[in-house]
């Protein structure tokens, strides 16, 4: 059944489709390097208990649902077997794909015991989005999701090559009250940087930040021998772009997975012969933000209204539809 645009509970699925075979999933499990069979909402039942916390609303655990099944509905359609260390598994269950708990797991650790609600609410969010998937003109999505934003999620080209048409920024404000660390600060000491950014080594610069318009502010020089810093550009999503470093121009995505942050909106600046640099939201910021998901659920938005903001443009279809093709 199609998440329902009212609060009110989704109409158990028709009888066709609710006696339809599911298609299996296979899964590579990466710790023990087996490979584990199982139906698709079973996979997704796995993938949303590894993906999104359970005390989350409904409707916010509802849109995981259908994100994460659209994802594996993407990869079953087109035979996509890459990023798989197994020719015959369709999905391996580590974040380059989505994680996945097991079958095993769940019944040893969830269904017993203090999570066992959380596994009723899981089940019961696929059971309520059972088979339903986001397509864009006829073809499953590339459903991609994160953590957290800094207020606006990231058009598709600022991260990867490709400008598509339903990973477009929009704002996210929802989760700014709720996220625990929306806010994280880094300590380098300037031979870290160096060494880490590839830089020569002269002193690093005084300081590069954002003002709150999000305009570069001037860099400060604190003695001579400071190399100039500055953010030279943002992404529509309000992330640094480009930014300058020592002469150097670095994109933003670089100097995050360079320094190991969690996000590519920072701030920059200089103390005590240090660099602190202060990281907004985590993840890449494409696609749906789940702390985004989750607040707008306490603001009485349902998975379909969750679901369409983040991405625009998409029609909500069955997946045995799809497949039968």
């Amino acid at each position: 059944a199609v998440p329902q645009a009212t609060a009110a509970p989704a109409p158990p699925a028709p009888a066709a489709a609710a006696e339809a075979p599911q298609p299996e999933v296979t899964v590579y499990l990466s710790r023990s390097g087996q490979i584990e069979t199982l139906p698709l909402e079973e996979y997704v039942s796995g993938v949303l208990a590894a993906e999104m916390p359970a005390e989350f609303e409904l409707e916010a655990l509802k849109a995981q649902a259908v994100a994460a099944r659209t994802f594996i509905a993407r990869r079953l359609v087109a035979g996509d077997h890459s990023g798989v260390p197994v020719p015959e598994a369709d999905v391996s269950d580590t974040v380059s794909h989505q994680a996945y708990v097991s079958q095993a797991v769940l019944e040893r650790d969830w269904a017993s015991g203090s999570k066992r609600a959380g596994l009723a609410k899981i089940r019961r969010a696929v059971l309520e989005t059972r088979g339903t998937i986001m397509t864009y003109q006829g073809q499953p999505i590339t459903a991609s999701f994160f953590a957290s934003s800094g207020g606006y999620t990231e058009n598709s080209e600022e991260y990867w090559n490709a400008a598509v048409p339903y990973l477009r920024s929009v704002a996210s404000p929802w989760e700014l009250q709720i996220t625990p660390n929306l806010a994280v600060s880094y300590t380098f000491s300037n031979s870290e940087l160096r060494s880490k950014l590839g830089l020569g080594t002269k002193d690093l610069p005084a300081v590069a930040s954002l003002g709150a318009s999000g305009k570069a502010l001037p860099v400060s020089s604190q003695s001579s021998t400071s190399l100039p810093a500055e953010v030279l550009s943002l992404t529509a999503g309000h992330r640094i772009k480009q930014i300058s470093i020592g002469g150097k121009v670095f994109t933003g995505r670089e100097v995050r997975e360079k320094l190991g942050l969690r996000s590519s909106q920072f701030t920059w600046k200089r103390q005590a012969g240090k660099v602190q640099i202060t990281t907004y939201g985590n993840g890449h910021g494409v696609g749906m933000s789940q702390w985004g998901a989750n607040g707008m659920a306490k603001q009485g938005k349902t998975a379909t209204q969750i679901l369409k903001h983040y991405y625009s443009g998409v029609t909500f279809t069955g997946i045995s539809t799809l497949l039968k093709k």
